[in-house]
C-alpha cells in the first residue's frame, strides 16, 4: 500500500502522461519550417511509434490537440474559423494572418493538418482527445481578451463534436495558464486543466515575460533536483474546478550534445514516478509529439525506460496509469468536492 506522509495513503499513485499535440501551429511564430519543419514531418513517425508503444504497456495519455488540426482540407478550416479571432498586440502570435499559406489539404500540407493522425490517436485504446484550444490561443499576451478566449474555445468544441468528440480536459498553450479563464472552460464543458508546476521557474508568464535565467534553471532542474518533485495529492487537485491536474516534468527530448547526461535526465523522471507510487500521489509527465520528431529511436528509448519504470512501479505499489479525464473520474469519490 502506498505510504504518504500522514499514513497509508487512501488513493494509489499514478502516473498522467499529456501531450501537446499542434504541429507548426505551436512553433510558427518561433521558427520557420526551414529551421524546423524536419522535426514537424517527424511527428508522421513519431505519433504511430508512441501509439504503439502506448498499446504495449496499456499507458492511457491525454492528447491535448490544436483545433486547427482537426480539418482534412482548408476549405473546411476556412469554413469553420471564429467570428471573434485574438487580437494580439505582436500580430505575428495569431496564425490568422498567414491562413493564406496553408496548404489545400492533408496531404500537401503535413504541418497544418493532423485527421489521420487523429484518427489514429482515437483508434488506440486508452486515449484520450483533448483541447490546446482552436488555434493554440495565448491567454497571457497583451491584446488577447475573454471574449476572444471564449470564442475560440467554443470553436474547438464545436470542431470537435462534428466529429462525435467531447472535449473534457484542456492544456494552455506555452503553460500560459490564466485563473480567469476557468469559468469560460467550465462553460465549454471542460472539466480539469494542466496546470504549471508550483515553483517560481514554471510560473506562468507572456513571451515577453520569459528570461533566460529562468529558461537556464528549467534546463538544470530537468537534470538536477532544484525544485522538487512536483507530484500532486488527490485532496488538492479535488479541491476546485475545473480540477487542476499539474504538471510534473516536461520530457525533454534526448540531445546528442548533452548526451553525457542523459542518465540524470532519465533518473530525474523515474524517482518523480517511484515518489508518486509510494506516496499515492500523481506524476504529471508532458511532452510534444515533435520533440520525438527527431532522434525518434533515442527518444522511444528512453520511453520505454520510463514504460518499463511504471510497469514496476505498478506491480510494486499498485501504481495506475490514467489521462486526465480519468483522473476526473476518481476525484468524485474523495470528500468535500465543489459542485461540478
Amino acid at each position: 500500500m502506498p505510504i504518504s506522509a500522514n499514513g497509508p495513503a487512501t488513493m494509489p499513485g499514478a502516473l498522467v502522461i499529456s501531450l501537446d499535440f499542434e504541429i507548426n501551429w505551436g512553433v510558427r511564430d518561433q521558427q520557420t519550417l526551414a529551421q524546423y519543419g524536419p522535426n514537424l514531418l517527424g511527428v508522421r513517425q513519431a505519433v504511430p511509434a508512441m501509439l504503439a508503444l502506448f498499446a504495449e504497456y496499456g499507458l492511457h495519455a491525454t492528447w491535448a490537440t490544436v483545433g486547427l488540426l482537426f480539418f482534412s482540407t482548408k476549405a473546411e478550416m476556412m469554413a469553420n474559423l471564429p467570428a471573434v479571432r485574438p487580437t494580439y498586440d505582436d500580430p505575428n502570435l495569431s496564425p490568422y494572418g498567414v491562413l493564406g499559406q496553408v496548404g489545400e489539404d492533408e496531404a500537401r500540407d503535413p504541418y497544418h493538418f493532423g485527421q489521420t493522425l487523429i484518427n489514429q490517436i482515437r483508434a488506440t485504446p486508452g486515449q484520450e482527445l483533448a483541447s490546446h484550444t482552436f488555434c493554440h490561443y495565448y491567454c497571457l499576451e497583451r491584446g488577447q481578451t475573454a471574449e476572444a478566449f471564449r470564442h475560440d474555445l467554443q470553436a474547438a468544441v464545436r470542431v470537435a463534436g462534428a466529429q462525435q468528440l467531447s472535449l473534457k480536459s484542456l492544456v494552455f498553450p506555452r503553460n500560459q495558464y490564466n485563473a480567469d479563464y476557468l469559468a469560460i472552460c467550465q462553460e465549454a464543458g471542460i472539466s480539469s486543466y494542466r496546470g504549471n508546476e508550483q515553483s517560481w521557474i514554471y510560473k506562468e508568464r507572456s513571451e515577453e515575460q520569459q528570461s533566460l535565467y529562468k529558461r537556464g534553471a528549467r534546463l538544470l532542474d530537468a537534470y538536477l533536483n532544484l525544485s522538487g518533485q512536483h507530484t500532486a495529492r488527490w485532496a488538492d487537485m479535488a479541491a476546485s474546478f475545473p480540477y487542476n491536474i499539474p504538471a510534473s516534468r516536461f520530457l525533454r527530448p534526448w540531445s546528442g550534445r548533452l548526451k553525457p547526461l542523459e542518465g540524470l535526465r532519465l533518473r530525474r523522471i523515474l524517482q518523480g514516478m517511484e515518489h508518486a507510487a509510494r506516496t499515492g500521489e500523481v506524476f504529471h509527465l508532458w511532452w510534444h509529439p515533435h520533440n520525438f520528431g527527431a532522434n525518434l529511436a533515442e527518444n522511444m528509448a528512453v520511453l520505454r525506460r520510463i514504460a518499463d519504470h511504471f510497469r514496476y512501479l505498478e506491480t510494486r505499489y499498485g501504481m495506475e496509469t490514467l489521462g486526465m479525464a480519468d483522473v476526473v473520474t476518481r476525484l468524485p469519490s474523495l470528500p468535500n468536492l465543489p459542485a461540478a
